[in-house]
């Protein structure tokens, strides 16, 4: 992609160069952001470092690309972590400043920046990109800050402090130091009194005088002075005014800032951008008209829709489908719009909206619809909807068309109230793969994490990593652990549930090694982990056999956490189930062979996961008339009888109830050859018997049916009659 460079002068933005480049982008042009006043060296800003602004002009000379600067004529006006557009506010300055950029250079497609801690800023730089169509490029995010700096000293970075203000830096004795003379100072500081060793809590900045990509000359400052700004006897905060500096030019070599698309007419000039940020009247209004607009139907004219919303508690579900789809002529945007129509009916008639959705199921039936998926989902799922995060998604393809459902089919997660805490960074790095649109990597809800399902991708391209299945699920299980420690955790020991899809293109042979990849992953996490006295929970798996995932990937991971800082697998108030009389339905007695059923974790007394699965073997127990693999509608609803037998049991055992479930999930393999509309008739009557047979039961229609080619506790046996995925929170 073609880039232009957010530039402050400081390390940070120009290693974030460095980096852009070494992963194929090209940088024409740098973007400036400057005090309104030449004489002012340092603004009250959140956003923007300008101690050293008046060297930054050079900067497109000794690059050889153009540089477009703009005067801050904004303030800090909204300052809550998600920015909302705000006239005044100076991230509307870098607003008109990247508009006009790419309003001169149509080709510019992305913004790189050096963010590195800082949600604040990364967030404004992701909105700003977002309105404006660009993407965002943060290869610096989360990386270990003291192998940074070690990374940009090696990398030739010239680079002296022009501000410090930390606990153990004197403006006196360490302005104007070249960085890799302080490194030392630095990592010292570091351990007496926790500072930043790259400056990302403030502690210091620095004014780049050289680097690889200066491939026309370098800066030398001749003459400046410090200016003490507080002198504190514990912190005092000194920056470094410049009064004379001149260029010393380079001999004409090759550099790795060299390409053809720079435009030539424009290389080494700068551009100063004007205008108005306190009347952003043409983006207010596209806010407003994109807040206004509404896709809800009164009546959704369509008599194939199905929905299920379950009993209303602090979490709710609502799933809907197309019930008995012959006619798929309607296609994937009709069919897509229609339920998410349906969803958002139901969503404002129980007073939410998608505000309030925590995580998004959405299934499609053919995934080369992807594209087309997307561009409608994000038509009613936006950010200004969503103004506490938008909800995480899993997208996966199911054989929906054969089980006469239509091209889409969407299961929803809700919370009845806005305490949910969402990661959604949109920009490119090398931390985890971002999610560039109205989806986020994970929600955090009532202690438990919601993680977005996660392919093998290699984050700084954004491309499937070669080399097969196990690979690609080792990069997904990668990408999980950067996206849980955000949240202070680890897949490998706070896992509740983890759900492992499976492409029908792994062959039988790779799908052996894809159960050992992932607990032998597992485990190395744990043991690399600092505290090895933390407790580990009993992860339950669960394997489900797709036609297809997103960008064609072999495997995709779907964890769900439990987030807390101390935590027993052991529940306080749990029965002693030795003494505990299970009640027993339609006839059915505990027998020792049903442990081999299910796989169960149950943490602090309220939550409660379980995993059951009927194998053809346990059905033939089960059904005394089966014979083979051949499963009747009347087969079905002795075994789906069996399950609901066997849930109510680790329930119970587990001191939840079924008012406590958020999610029960039937996975109906295809080869049955049962409808969903059948098998839907034959689950809710065995759960009316249930209600009707014990008054203390209380279940409403809140299970979903999958349908997949395969389902199972291994991805070698993806084939049981029938896999049931239940989680519970007591409320």
């Amino acid at each position: 992609m073609k880039v232009v460079a957010l530039v402050s002068g400081g390390k940070d933005s120009c290693f974030a160069m460095m980096k852009s480049i070494q992963f194929g982008h090209e940088i024409v042009a740098l973007a400036n952001l400057m005090p309104a006043d030449d004489s002012v060296d340092e603004l009250d800003s959140y956003m923007y470092q300008t101690v050293g602004h008046q060297i930054i002009v050079s900067y497109a000379e000794c690059m050889g690309i153009p540089l477009f600067r703009r005067r801050i004529q904004g303030s800090t006006r909204h300052q809550k972590l998600n920015y909302r557009i705000t006239p005044g506010d100076e991230v509307e300055d870098m607003y008109i400043l990247l508009k006009e950029v790419k309003r001169q250079l149509p080709s510019v497609s992305a913004v790189c920046s050096g963010a590195i801690a800082s949600d604040y800023q990364r967030l404004r730089v992701e909105s700003v990109c977002s309105r404006l169509g660009l993407v965002s490029l943060a290869y610096l995010w989360k990386q270990d800050q003291s192998l940074l700096l070690h990374e940009m000293i090696n990398n030739g970075i010239l680079a002296i402090t022009v501000k410090v203000a930390a606990m153990g830096l004197d403006p006196m004795t360490h302005l104007g130091k070249e960085l890799s003379s302080l490194d030392s100072v630095l990592h010292k500081l570091n351990k007496l009194y926790g500072i930043n060793v790259c400056g990302e809590g403030g502690e210091y900045e620095t004014l780049t005088l050289d680097c690889p990509l200066f491939k026309n000359a370098r800066i030398v400052l001749d003459e400046s002075k410090v200016v003490m700004h507080s002198s504190d006897s514990i912190a005092p905060v000194g920056f470094l005014h410049p009064i004379s500096f001149h260029l010393e030019y380079k001999a004409k070599t090759s550099s790795i800032c060299d390409n053809n698309s720079v435009d030539h007419e424009r290389v080494g000039l700068l551009f100063e951008i004007e205008g108005d940020c306190f009347h952003s009247s043409d983006t207010l209004q596209s806010v407003a008209d994109a807040s206004s607009a509404s896709h809800l139907l009164d009546d959704v004219p369509d008599d194939r829709l199905q929905i299920s919303c379950s009993r209303m508690q602090n979490t709710f579900a609502i799933s809907c489908w197309l019930q008995d789809s012959r006619d798929t002529s309607s296609g994937l945007q009709d069919d897509l719009k229609t339920v998410l129509r349906k969803i958002e009916s139901e969503l404002l008639g129980r007073g939410y909206g998608w505000k309030n959705v925590l995580y998004i199921h959405l299934y499609l039936a053919d995934m080369d619809d992807f594209a087309l998926a997307n561009e409608t989902y994000v038509s009613f799922i936006t950010q200004e909807k969503c103004p506490f995060g938008v909800p995480s998604r899993s997208t996966i393809e199911l054989p929906l068309l054969q089980v006469r459902s239509g091209n889409a089919y969407i299961e929803v997660l809700v919370a009845n109230d806005q305490s949910k805490r969402v990661l959604h960074v949109q920009s490119i790095s090398s931390w985890a793969p971002s999610c560039i649109g109205p989806y986020s990597q994970a929600t955090l809800h009532k202690e438990i994490l919601y993680m977005a399902g996660q392919l093998g991708l290699n984050p700084p391209t954004m491309t499937l990593c070669s080399g097969g299945a196990t690979h690609e699920l080792e990069q997904a299980l990668k990408n999980c652990e950067a996206v849980s420690e955000s949240f202070n955790s680890s897949i490998s020991t706070s896992s509740v549930l983890l759900v492992t899809y499976c492409s029908t293109r792994i062959q039988l042979e790779e799908r052996k090694k894809i159960e050992d990849k992932l607990h032998g992953m597992l485990e190395e996490m744990r043991h690399s982990k600092k505290d090895s006295s933390s407790k580990v929970l009993d992860t339950i798996y669960l394997y489900i056999h797709v036609p297809n995932l997103p960008k064609g990937a072999l495997v995709e991971v779907k964890p769900v956490l439990y987030v807390q800082e101390n935590f027993d697998t052991e529940a306080e108030n749990l029965h002693d189930s030795s003494k505990l009389h299970t009640p027993t339905y339609w006839g059915f007695q505990h027998e020792d062979w049903h442990k081999s059923c299910i796989q169960k974790c149950v943490v602090n007394g309220n939550i409660c996961a379980v995993v059951l699965s009927v194998t053809n073997e346990l059905a033939r127990n089960i059904c005394s008339s089966l014979r083979g693999n051949q499963i009747s509608e009347e087969h079905l609803e002795l075994v789906s009888k069996f399950c609901i037998c066997l849930l109510n049991e680790a329930l119970l055992d587990s001191a939840c109830c079924w008012e406590d479930i958020k999610s029960l999930r039937f996975y109906l393999p295809t080869s049955l050859n049962i409808t969903l509309e059948a098998a839907s008739i034959i689950f809710s009557r065995a759960f009316n018997e249930l209600a009707e047979s014990n008054p203390t039961v209380h279940v409403d229609r809140f299970f979903n049916l999958i349908p997949v080619l395969g389902a199972g506790r291994a991805p070698t046996s993806m084939d049981d009659i029938l896999t049931c995925e239940l989680f519970a929170q007591k409320s």
